[in-house]
């Protein structure tokens, strides 16, 4: 066997596995060496003291990780995750008195892939107060941030767009006009040729069918009136998700405070002819279809969409599906969440791998986690096979200098994502 067939089969080894991350102290970090006391601590006598809990200063002063939360966003791009907001009811573990928006999180962190290593991000301009439940995509090297929180989670709900430039952190926000949405949460949205989509969500009183449009280089917003009759509109909803393809928009999953809508038939908003339109699924050949739910999380790879955890009204899912926008076609994966969750979120990097961070992972005691996994939802490259063995064999490899890496043959895109 090959070099290149032996990393090729560890490719496919690696398809469809959750793998549960661990993160390195980064050695920039100022109070390391009493986080690795309090860890080792805590690693010791967690057995006979199950409830020993690191003090949260010594969390968020030295950078190490996001506290547990859930309602939070997060995007990818090929070198970093960012995660943005959340909300954990727990004092302690959303940062007690230091905390000032307790239980919200008022936070961008930033997960290295190359180096394994969280940060939290200092960025300037006005950072958004709404904090959970809003909607997040990445256009370019730019985060955008809609709508959030409402009740019990804070006192507002939001109706702006923030815009965050990762590469210079720094906020602003988008001066819009036009028929601007309703103050809402739990609403989601997708960019499509230059233009923002926002459909659903709710005030905390009401759900909302409303699908609005914004045009990203005008920042005008449109009230989209489809033609159908009102008996033919999507049932109101929030927390769920979109995905779409060059004609249609579809929407996966939500439902409300007391239902989760099921998945055999979606509805789809038709680009070119403004009206909604309700398609049949086809459900796996075995098991049928994916349970109802609402709180999962949604990525998509070209015209393959897959819909991980979630809530269905009595349970915690934890399965992973895939749906074809071709053939709409359900596809059970073996993966398995280690966790099931809900009002977790995940997103998608430009090669295939899948990050899965935080949720509630326990109805009974409503508990958080800050957990962080991967899965491959496509064969990963050899490019991404050779990447990974690289740092694994040489984890201080980031450290050198792009100079010294670019003399030992690597290209400026790959010098890029080690920094």
């Amino acid at each position: 066997m090959s070099i290149v067939e032996g990393v090729g089969n560890c490719g496919l080894n690696q398809l469809n596995k959750f793998e549960k991350l661990s993160w390195r102290l980064s050695i920039r970090d100022p109070g390391s060496k009493k986080r690795v006391r309090w860890l080792q601590a805590r690693r010791i006598f967690s057995p006979s003291c199950p409830n020993l809990r690191i003090p949260n200063r010594f969390l968020r002063e030295g950078h190490y990780a996001p506290p547990a939360r859930s309602g939070h966003r997060c995007v990818a791009d090929n070198a970093n995750l960012y995660v943005f907001g959340g909300y954990n009811p727990d004092f302690d573990d959303a940062g007690g008195s230091e905390n000032e928006d307790y239980p919200l999180f008022r936070e961008l962190w930033r997960f290295h892939f190359a180096t394994a290593t969280w940060q939290q991000l200092r960025t300037e301009g006005y950072m958004p107060t709404e904090l959970a439940s809003m909607s997040a995509v990445m256009h370019g090297n730019n985060l955008l941030v809609f709508g959030g929180t409402g009740i019990p989670f804070g006192e507002n709900n939001g109706n702006d767009v923030h815009v965050c430039n990762i590469h210079y952190k720094r906020w602003n926000l988008l001066n819009c006009r036009g028929q601007k949405p309703n103050r809402i949460y739990g609403q989601a949205m997708v960019i499509i040729n230059g233009y923002l989509y926002v459909f659903g969500g709710t005030t905390g009183y009401f759900y909302s069918t409303d699908l609005h449009r914004l045009d990203l280089s005008t920042r005008i917003w449109v009230h989209l009136k489809p033609k159908n009759a009102p008996t033919d509109l999507p049932e109101e909803r929030y927390r769920h998700e979109l995905a779409h393809d060059t004609q249609r928009i579809y929407i996966l999953g939500g439902g409300t405070s007391w239902t989760s809508y099921p998945l055999d038939k979606i509805h789809a908003y038709n680009l070119e002819t403004n009206c909604w339109e309700r398609i049949v699924t086809k459900p796996h050949e075995k098991i049928g279809y994916p349970a109802a739910r609402r709180c999962h999380s949604c990525v998509q790879v070209k015209d393959e969409v897959f819909i991980c955890g979630g809530y269905n009204g009595e349970q915690i899912l934890s399965d992973l599906w895939k749906i074809s926008l071709q053939t709409y076609q359900w596809s059970r994966l073996p993966a398995l969440m280690p966790e099931p969750a809900y009002f977790h979120c995940a997103a998608i990097t430009p090669a295939g791998c899948m990050y899965v961070h935080g949720g509630v992972v326990n109805l009974s005691e409503n508990r958080r986690t800050g957990s962080l996994y991967k899965v491959w939802l496509v064969v990963p490259s050899l490019l991404e096979l050779t990447l990974e063995r690289l740092l694994k064999a040489y984890p201080r490899l980031p450290q050198l200098s792009s100079l010294q890496l670019h003399s030992l043959g690597l290209t400026h895109s790959l010098i890029q994502r080690l920094k």
